[in-house]
This record gives structure tokens, C-alpha cells and sequence, in this order.
């Protein structure tokens, strides 16, 4: 049997010896008071967590709200709780056992809902076995006929076929009878325009007479016009009977234009005359055709103003940049510079980038109208358009620097030619000499004397006159 003997602290044994401790023991005491003291969380342990209930939802429950300072009953019986052990009840363990001994049972799937077909449309229902419809096959074929009736290549074989033909008794329909399905309205009048061009007016008129037998080829204006240009152009016209009060603008624009390609210019210009008449505007480019051509005989310039004047009341033009070009040519000849400035505006203003012969034609209206400075300014436009300088263009270019005895851009525009590999002209030569001469440069002059010794060429009186006055001037002094 074990004795229980009373366990006595330091601070009483100080006490009762009536001793001081010291300051090293005081340390050590307050220490393991520290260390004897438990903390908070171990004074009151937290309650381990129970299950949830089953069947009730805790997210439903109402917060329960706890007064800040519980009576001292409640702690105390708190305290007693934790003490207690935690003891799993028998109906809690078995409701947990049975969690792990099978699946737990799932919600049943939806069932797939099967949605039927959409009925069928009558429209659409086909017998089948039956074979496919042809309609691609006639597609096919229609747009091979198309692409026939359209092919140049496929047209003008026709006319080397009607060309090749044994005899001149043979008629067309031996060819044209084998394509007739391909051809569709206006395929001939290529045709047509072909045998022109090869110099058969007959085979084209029998063309036209084989075309007329056929309903889904005749009529058609654009055939009759093709054929009436070709008779006009070979003075055949008389083989076509028609009436022209009746034939449409078209037609009419293409007997125009064989007159004045046959030379018929007479008979050309009265068809224009009947037009203006009847009050029939016809395109702008028959009168440009007929300016063109009438403008080659001096001796009819008078019907140029005339025609000139009509253009120049027209407000839709319709002109290609050669036929504005030879316009712009012939208003300067005649001295219409107005209408050197209206045609080259309007020219720019559809969008159109000029070419070096408009500009040479506008430099040299501009120069022949005395405006050197306005002339100057057109070739510094050239310049920024990037267009390469023929040999007329510096010809009028030289010429203009002559005229404002500028020697300096003269002589810079004449290495330029010859940098570009052209062979300068006698009047090249002629201005450059006489540029040096009112300047004064004989050194330069004697170089360009000897230029033109070695192409073989001789100055005339005037140039021979004013040089020699130079030398004999440079002599005296």
C-alpha cells in the first residue's frame, strides 16, 4: 500500500524557510505556469460533426441565433457534453452500412422521344425503276449550242468553210445546213463581216438570203446591218433592196460606215443629211469617221467645220482615244484650239489616262498657238504621267525650247534622244544650230554641224548664212 505524500510548491517552501528566491528561480516558476496553463481550444474541445438527418434539408433550416454571452448553466453542461464519448447507435450504423453494400438506385432516364418523318410532297414523289429525267442532258446540249452561236473562232470557220467551197455556183446552205441547230439570232452577222473582210460580197448576201429562211434566225437587225455594210463597202449596195425610211438607227450607222470605208463619202454625208432630218441621232463616232476621212483632201475643209461644228453641239460622246487623238490633229490644222482643250478635258474627266501622242497633239496646239508658258506646264504633266517620249514628241518639245531660247533644257532634251537611241531629224539639227546661234555657242554649233555631216546631210541657205555670220562675228573679235 502506497503512502500519498502532499506535493508542496517551491513558493510555499520559500515561504515557510522565510528565503528569497532569486531571480533565475522567479523565471523558472513563471515558466511553468505558462506551460501548465491550457489553451482556449483545448479547454473547450469542438464537437466532432454528426450526420445530417435524413430527409430534411439543411439549406431550408433557419440561422439559430445565439445569445453573445450564454448563462453559465449552459457552459457548464456544454463542458459535461464533450466529456461524453460519441456512441454510434445501432440504427445509425446500419443505415451507414448499407450506403456501401449496393448501388444506390438512380433516377430513371428520360425515354428518347422518336419524332416521325415529314410526310412526303406529291410534287415530289417519283415512281421508282423509272429512268432519270433528261434535262441534264438538254442543258448540256443547250449551253453547247450557246457557247457555238457565241464562239468567234467556231464563225469565222464558217466563213474559210463558205470561202473553200468547189465552185462559186455552190451555194452556202451546204455548210450552213449542217450547223443550223448551234446557230441563235446576230451569230451570222460575224459572219457576215468576215466574208467581208475576205472580199466575198456575194457569199455574204447569199448568207443573208439563207438566214431569211429560217424563222429562229430572221428577222434580225444585226445580220441586215452586217450585210449592208459589206455591200456599201464593195459599192454593192444595189443587190439589197430594203427600204430605208424604215430601217432602224442601226442599220442605217452600218451603211454610213461601208460608204465612207468604199470611199462613198457623197453619198455618205447626204445619209447623215437625211438623218438629221428625220430627227435621227446617230453615234457620235460616224461623224468622227466621216471628219477622218474627209479631212485627207484640203480642198473640202469647209465640210470638216461644218461636221466639226455638229460635234462639237453633241454632249454624249462616244470616242475612242485614237479617234480623239485624230480629231484633236485636224481642229489644229484648222485652227480650232477650243476644241483641242474641250476634247483633251473631256477625254480626262471619263477616267482615261492620256498617251503620249495627246500630249504631243495638246504641246504642239499650245505652241502653235503661241501660249509657250501653258505649253510648258502640259510638258511638265507629261513628265509626271511617266510616259515614254517618242521621236515627235521631241521634236515639238525641242521646238518649244527654241522658241523660248531656252538652250540649257534644249540641249538636256537633245542628249535625251539620243540617250534613247533615236536618230535626230534634219529640223532637229536646223532648231538646235539656230538655238546655238542666238546664243552665241559656236563651239557647240561646229558639234552639231559635224552630227550632221555624218548622217549625211546638208544645211540649207538660211541655217549655212546665219552660222557663217556667227564665225565671222567670233573672227572680228
Amino acid at each position: 500500500m502506497m503512502t500519498h505524500c502532499p506535493i508542496i510548491s517551491p513558493s510555499l517552501i520559500f515561504f515557510h524557510l522565510n528565503l528569497q528566491p532569486s531571480s533565475s528561480m522567479r523565471a523558472t516558476t513563471k515558466l511553468y505556469a505558462k506551460k501548465k496553463k491550457l489553451t482556449k481550444n483545448l479547454r473547450n474541445p469542438r464537437r466532432t460533426k454528426l450526420p445530417p438527418h435524413f430527409g430534411v434539408n439543411l439549406f431550408l433550416r433557419k440561422p439559430i441565433t445565439q445569445p453573445l454571452l450564454p448563462p453559465l448553466q449552459d457552459q457548464e453542461e456544454e463542458e459535461e457534453e464533450d466529456q461524453e464519448p460519441d456512441v454510434w447507435e445501432a440504427n445509425e450504423i446500419e443505415a451507414i452500412s448499407s450506403l456501401f453494400q449496393q448501388r444506390i438506385p438512380q433516377k430513371p432516364d428520360k425515354p428518347v422521344r422518336v419524332r416521325p418523318l415529314p410526310l412526303p410532297h406529291p410534287h415530289k414523289l417519283r415512281p421508282l425503276g423509272l429512268p432519270t429525267p433528261k434535262s441534264s442532258i438538254k442543258k448540256s446540249s443547250a449551253s453547247s449550242s450557246n457557247q457555238a452561236c457565241k464562239d468567234p473562232t467556231f464563225l469565222i470557220g464558217l466563213a474559210r468553210d463558205i470561202k473553200s467551197l468547189p465552185s462559186p455556183d455552190a451555194d452556202v446552205s451546204l455548210v450552213l445546213n449542217k450547223c443550223s441547230t448551234f446557230l441563235r439570232k446576230g451569230s451570222l452577222s460575224t459572219t457576215i463581216r468576215e466574208l467581208g473582210h475576205m472580199g466575198l460580197p456575194e457569199r455574204a448576201l447569199q448568207t443573208y438570203r439563207w438566214a431569211e429562211k429560217h424563222p429562229h434566225l430572221f428577222p434580225d437587225n444585226r445580220i441586215l446591218a452586217s450585210t449592208v455594210q459589206v455591200l456599201a463597202e464593195h459599192h454593192e449596195l444595189k443587190l439589197l433592196k430594203f427600204d430605208n425610211s424604215l430601217a432602224s438607227k442601226n442599220v442605217i450607222e452600218a451603211m454610213i460606215r461601208g460608204c465612207i470605208q468604199g470611199g462613198w463619202l457623197n453619198l455618205a454625208r447626204k445619209l447623215l443629211l437625211i438623218a438629221e432630218s428625220n430627227n435621227r441621232v446617230l453615234d457620235s463616232s460616224i461623224y468622227v469617221k466621216m471628219i477622218l476621212e474627209i479631212a485627207k483632201n484640203p480642198d473640202k475643209y469647209h465640210l470638216v467645220v461644218a461636221l466639226l461644228d455638229e460635234l462639237e453641239d453633241r454632249e454624249d460622246l462616244r470616242l475612242s482615244q485614237q479617234d480623239c487623238t485624230g480629231v484633236m490633229k485636224i481642229c489644229v490644222k484648222l485652227g480650232r484650239f477650243e476644241l483641242v482643250e474641250c476634247l483633251f478635258d473631256w477625254y480626262k474627266e471619263s477616267n482615261r489616262e492620256p498617251s503620249v501622242v495627246m500630249y504631243t497633239t495638246m504641246i504642239h496646239s499650245r505652241y502653235s498657238e503661241e501660249k509657250y508658258r501653258e505649253a510648258m506646264s502640259m510638258v511638265w504633266e507629261m513628265e509626271e504621267s511617266n510616259c515614254l517620249l517618242d521621236l515627235p514628241a521631241y521634236r515639238v518639245v525641242i521646238r518649244l525650247f527654241v522658241a523660248l531660247d531656252d538652250l540649257g533644257r534644249a540641249m538636256r532634251y537633245y542628249s535625251k534622244l539620243k540617250g534613247a537611241g533615236f536618230t535626230p531629224t534634219y529640223d532637229i539639227f536646223r532648231d538646235m544650230i539656230s538655238v546655238c546661234v542666238a546664243s552665241g555657242r559656236l563651239t557647240k554649233c561646229r558639234e552639231i554641224c559635224k552630227e550632221v555631216e555624218d548622217a549625211g546631210l546638208r544645211l540649207d541657205t538660211e541655217t549655212s548664212y546665219r552660222l557663217s555670220q556667227l564665225e565671222n562675228g567670233t573672227m572680228s573679235l
